[in-house]
C-alpha cells in the first residue's frame, strides 16, 4: 500500500475495534425514534421519559448556580451537600441510617451502572439478570468482556396477572463462575416489580455466596399501590453486603436531559468509585448538582403530582389497549410503560417503522429488550391524556387494516 492511499474504515480501523464491542448491536429504539424524529405531527412513546419540562424550582436552582458562576470542576463522588441530601432523602423513604459516605453522584443512571460494572467486573466474569430487560444493561457487561445469562420473566397464565420471576429458577442460573445479579425493579419494559421477600432471599443468597447485587431502582416512586417507593434493596446496603443501588434524577423529577444520577453502597465502595468517575467523566456539573439538590429536598409534590398524573394515563392506555383485538396486555404495577403483546406480529421492529410512517404514532420494538421481548411492544404513557388518545387511535386504526 502507497502512503498515499487511504485506509478504509471497513477494511483497517474497524477491524482493530474489539470483536465484543463490535458485535454489540445498535439500539433498535434509537433506529426507530431517529425515523420519526423532525417529522411533523409525530406522537412520540418510544423514549422513557416524562412529556413535561423539568419544574421551573429545579430550573431556577441551576440558573442561580451558574448566575453565581458555579462551571468549575467539583469533587469527584459529588458534592458534600448533594451527597448529604440524597442520603437524608434514602433515610426518609426507607427508614435507613445513611450518610454521604454511602452515596456517589454521577452522571446519570447510565454512568452508575457502568461504574458498578466496572469496579466489579472483569473480562469472563459472568452477570445473572433478568429479561425482557433495557438494552443497556446487558450491553454495559458485554462491553467489559464479561458474559451475561438471563432469567425469562414469565406472564402469569390467570387472570389480571402481570410479570413474574421464578425466584428458584434465578439462583439456579447463578453458577460458581457468577460475579453480580443485577435487578431492575421496576422494570423496564414490563413494569414487574420485585416484591420484598423475594428481594430478601436474593440478599441472603447473595451474600452467602459472595455475589454482588446491582439493583437498578431509577423508577422507585413509580408504584400504583398507593406506596411511597417500590419494595428496594437500600435497606441492605451495609459494610458487611455486597450491593450497589442505582438511582437517577431523570424519571422522578423530570430530568432526563440533565445526566444526574447516584449511587447507594458501602461506605469502603465509594472510594473506589470514586477513581472510576475520575476516570470516566471527572465529575457531575456544579450547577446541576445543584439542581438536584432542590429536586430532592423540594420535590415531593412534584413526584406525588407525576405519579398521580402517569396513574391517569396509564388507566387510559390499558382500557384502550385492551378494548383492541389482538392485544394483549399484561397488568404492570410500577414504571411507565405498557408493554403488550400484538398478535400475529412476529417483526416487532417492522411493525413499529410501520406504524410510525403510516400513523405518525412513535412504539419501541420488543425485540430491543431481548429476545424474550419478541412480539411485544413498549409505549411510554409519561404523556398527557390527550396523546395517549391520539395514539391509541392511530394504532388501534392501524390494526383493522
Amino acid at each position: 500500500m502507497s502512503i498515499s492511499q487511504p485506509f478504509t474504515t471497513s477494511s483497517f480501523a474497524l477491524n482493530g475495534i474489539r470483536d465484543d464491542v463490535r458485535d454489540i448491536g445498535a439500539s433498535l429504539i434509537r433506529e426507530v425514534a431517529h425515523l420519526g424524529m423532525g417529522r411533523d405531527n409525530i406522537v412520540p412513546l418510544w423514549f422513557g421519559e416524562p412529556d413535561q419540562p423539568t419544574p421551573e424550582f429545579i430550573r431556577k436552582a441551576a440558573i442561580a448556580a451558574l448566575e453565581a458562576g458555579d462551571t468549575f470542576y467539583q469533587p469527584n463522588r459529588g458534592i458534600t451537600p448533594l451527597r448529604d441530601a440524597l442520603a437524608d432523602y434514602g433515610n426518609r423513604l426507607y427508614g435507613t441510617s445513611l450518610a454521604a459516605g454511602n452515596i456517589t453522584v454521577t452522571v446519570s443512571g447510565l454512568n452508575a451502572l457502568m461504574i458498578a460494572m466496572q469496579s466489579i467486573l472483569k473480562a469472563g466474569d459472568r452477570l445473572v439478570t433478568t429479561a425482557p430487560i433495557w438494552p443497556n444493561i446487558v450491553a454495559m457487561p458485554k462491553v467489559l468482556g464479561a458474559h451475561v445469562a438471563t432469567v425469562p420473566l414469565r406472564v402469569g397464565k390467570a387472570g389480571d396477572i402481570g410479570w413474574q420471576l421464578d425466584i428458584d429458577e434465578l439462583i439456579t442460573a447463578c453458577t460458581p463462575d457468577t460475579r453480580a445479579i443485577l435487578i431492575n425493579s421496576p422494570n423496564n419494559p414490563t413494569g414487574w416489580v420485585m416484591p420484598a421477600d423475594d428481594q430478601k432471599r436474593l440478599v441472603e443468597f447473595a451474600t452467602e455466596r459472595g455475589i454482588w447485587l446491582i439493583a437498578d431502582e431509577v423508577y422507585a416512586r413509580l408504584i400504583y399501590d398507593g406506596s411511597e417507593a417500590a419494595p428496594s434493596f437500600v435497606p441492605y446496603v451495609t459494610d458487611d453486603t455486597r450491593i450497589m443501588v442505582i438511582n437517577s434524577f431523570s424519571k422522578s423529577w423530570a430530568m432526563t436531559g440533565w445526566r444526574l444520577g447516584w449511587i447507594t453502597a458501602p461506605c469502603g465502595v465509594g472510594d473506589q468509585l470514586e477513581k472510576l468517575m475520575e476516570f470516566n467523566v471527572s465529575c457531575p456539573a456544579g450547577f446541576v448538582q445543584q439542581a438536584g439538590i432542590a429536586a430532592v429536598t423540594q420535590g415531593e409534590d412534584f413526584v406525588a403530582q407525576s405519579r398521580a398524573r402517569y396513574q391517569r394515563a396509564r388507566a387510559a392506555i390499558i382500557e384502550r389497549l385492551r378494548d383492541m383485538n389482538r392485544i394483549h396486555l399484561p397488568r404492570a404495577d410500577g414504571a411507565f410503560y405498557a408493554f403488550f403483546r400484538v398478535e400475529g406480529v412476529d417483526d416487532t421492529l417492522a411493525f413499529a417503522k410501520d406504524l410510525l410512517l403510516s400513523k405518525g404514532i412513535g412504539l419501541a420494538p420488543g425485540e430491543a429488550f431481548g429476545p424474550e421481548g419478541a412480539g411485544h411492544i413498549r409505549a411510554c404513557y409519561a404523556v398527557s391524556e390527550g396523546r395517549i388518545h391520539k395514539a391509541m387511535d392511530g394504532l388501534a386504526k392501524f390494526l383493522k387494516r
